[in-house]
Parts: C-alpha cells; sequence; structure tokens
C-alpha cells in the first residue's frame, strides 16, 4: 500500500511526489503551475556551484525563492567539496528548503567538465563532497543518482549507497539508468525495487519514465519507493500533479484536459514566463513547452506549427484563442 506522506530530514509532505528539477524547465513560472495543480514540494533546474558563488548571480533575482513556493528545494552541481559548501550555504541563507546534490546529470557538456553523472567513477569524490555539504547546512540534504556510469560500474553505485546509509542521507533520488545511457531504452525499476529491500531505512525516490498516472503507481507499488520525482512527465503537464494526487487519495480523476482547459494552462503559463523575460525571449522559452502541451490537442501538428511560427506576443495569443477557443 502506497504511503501519503513523504519525510525528507524535517521536511514532510502530504503527498509522496514532488516535481524534480529540469535544467531549462523549472523556473518560477513552471513551479507555480505545478503548484497550483497540487504538488507539495518543487525543485529549481540544476545550478553550477561556482555560478551561484559569483557575485552577480547571488544577486540575480531569479535565483532567489519567492514567498508562495515553499517548501522548495535548490539542486546543485560541481566537483569541489569547498565550491559546493559555499553554493549551498549561499542557497539556504536566502531561503531554500532543501538542498539536493546531483551525481547524474548525464549531459555531454557536464561530463566533460567531469561533474554530475561523471563523479559516480569516483564515489570517494561523491561522499567528500556530500559529507562537507551535510556539515554546513542545517536543511535536508539529499542526492541524486544514477545506477552507475556504464554497464560496468553497478559497484560504484552500490558503494555510493552504502555510504550514504552510513551517513544517515535524508533521502537518495535515484534514476535507474546508468549515465551512458542518458534516456535511452526503459528505466530498470527493478533496481529500485532491490535497493529498497536492502536499504530499507533509507528514503527511497524514483525517477524516471514517469509519464502517467498509472505508471506511476505501479512503480510505487512494485518497488515499495517512498516516493517519485516526476520530471519529463509533468513538462506541458501539470495535470498529472492533480491526477495523481486524487488517485493516491483514492478518488476519480479526469483522463485528459478538455481543449479549453488546455489553452487556459498554457496563458496562464506563457503569462507567468512573460513577467519573468523579456517579450522576445519569452516567446522563444515558451517552445520548449509548446511542443508538450500541444500533444493532447486533436490538431496537435497543426496547432504546434501555428504556435511555433508566432513572432511576437500579439500573434502567439492569437494563435492560442484561435486553437484553444480562448
Amino acid at each position: 500500500m502506497t504511503k501519503l506522506m513523504l519525510k525528507l530530514g524535517h521536511i514532510t509532505l502530504d503527498i509522496p511526489f514532488f516535481q524534480a528539477a529540469i535544467s531549462g524547465y523549472t523556473d518560477y513560472a513552471m513551479r507555480r503551475i505545478a503548484r497550483n495543480f497540487g504538488v507539495p514540494l518543487t525543485f529549481t533546474g540544476v545550478m553550477l556551484a561556482k555560478s551561484i558563488v559569483h557575485p552577480k548571480m547571488f544577486n540575480n533575482p531569479a535565483v532567489r525563492p519567492r514567498d508562495d513556493e515553499h517548501p522548495i528545494g535548490a539542486q546543485i552541481l560541481g566537483d569541489e567539496p569547498a565550491a559546493m559548501v559555499k553554493a549551498a550555504k549561499i542557497l539556504e541563507s536566502i531561503g531554500y528548503d532543501l538542498i539536493d546534490l546531483n551525481f547524474a546529470c548525464p549531459a555531454p557538456k557536464i561530463l566533460r567538465k567531469q561533474r554530475g553523472g561523471f563523479l559516480l567513477k569516483e564515489p570517494d569524490r561523491i561522499m567528500e563532497i556530500y559529507k562537507a555539504v551535510r556539515e554546513s547546512v542545517s536543511c535536508p540534504v539529499t542526492m541524486k543518482l544514477r545506477t552507475g556510469f556504464d554497464e560496468s560500474s553497478l559497484d560504484s553505485f552500490w558503494y555510493v549507497v552504502s555510504h550514504a546509509a552510513d551517513a544517515k542521507v535524508d533521502a537518495l533520488i535515484v534514476h535507474p539508468r546508468n549515465v551512458c545511457q542518458r534516456f535511452t531504452g526503459v528505466a530498470d525499476w527493478r533496481l529500485l525495487a532491490e535497493l529498497k529491500k536492502r536499504f530499507p531505512q533509507i528514503t527511497i525516490i524514483g525517477s524516471g519514465d514517469l509519464f502517467s498516472v498509472e505508471a506511476i503507481k505501479q512503480n510505487m507499488q512494485t518497488t515499495g519507493v517512498d516516493g517519485v520525482a516526476i520530471a519529463r512527465g509533468a513538462i506541458g503537464n501539470p495535470w498529472i500533479f492533480s491526477q495523481l494526487r486524487a488517485s493516491l487519495n483514492g478518488g476519480a480523476f479526469f483522463a485528459q484536459p478538455t481543449v479549453k482547459q488546455q489553452g487556459e494552462i498554457i496563458l496562464k503559463h506563457f503569462n507567468l514566463v512573460y513577467e519573468l523575460y523579456e517579450p522576445k525571449k519569452a516567446i522563444m522559452h515558451f517552445r520548449k513547452f509548446i511542443v508538450a502541451y500541444c500533444r493532447r490537442h486533436p490538431s496537435r501538428k497543426k496547432v504546434q506549427k501555428a504556435l511555433f511560427s508566432a513572432k511576437n506576443t500579439k500573434e502567439f495569443l492569437a494563435a492560442v484563442r484561435q486553437w484553444y477557443g480562448k
């Protein structure tokens, strides 16, 4: 039976899921929409530790959490304990409620800098960074992992998990693919079942291939994980949060939003983006969401083409109203 609470250190969520950090996506606009649909915790996009410690970054209002989004987590990425500690202290001081350390990112540009998932080749350094950050802040500290750098490095993953258990980590967020797989193939949730069985004392958060309520519930029930972090499945689909909340609470939920409901949320999301960025940048930034939002429209390809071809805000809003009845 699925637990209807999730503890992350001293933070207790009323439902066992949250919106994961997604680089380039989870800005305030996406986080605010997710909150409106009942998600109890959101994360910023992954932030480089060396950028956070830069004075200009520290003074950037976009980096600071807003009063209407607590609890909120910050995910940081780096390869040096001192920089990670300094970044974690800054983020806690400006209001973040939880720090997540990213040792999972498979992006080539990150791996070339020997950060993110690359560090699964160096498990001792992962633990050195974790312990240094853990000692420097009072908020919960979690770690995002994959199951090794490649097929031959599963032992490194178990090494990190074992030492994290000894260190009483607040939670492990695990995507059951190795780094070299990136997002190909199918996430192996059987490994998460083994992980929870071997380390029942650790709060285990599953991630990967969570695109429907049915898949999420099945994975939670068959693995026994304590919760899930929904990432790509939430892009252009904030309804997944309200649907999952209703389903976990034993209620019914609608399968798909109507075309009109889709249009309402697209406009709300775009208006939030418009407040964050200059007009031209807002249109460009929102295009990555258009692809996902349009998947539910009966005329998906035509709608996507119409919204993509909009050269300014006026044209974009006109296209939304035309195709979504707003």
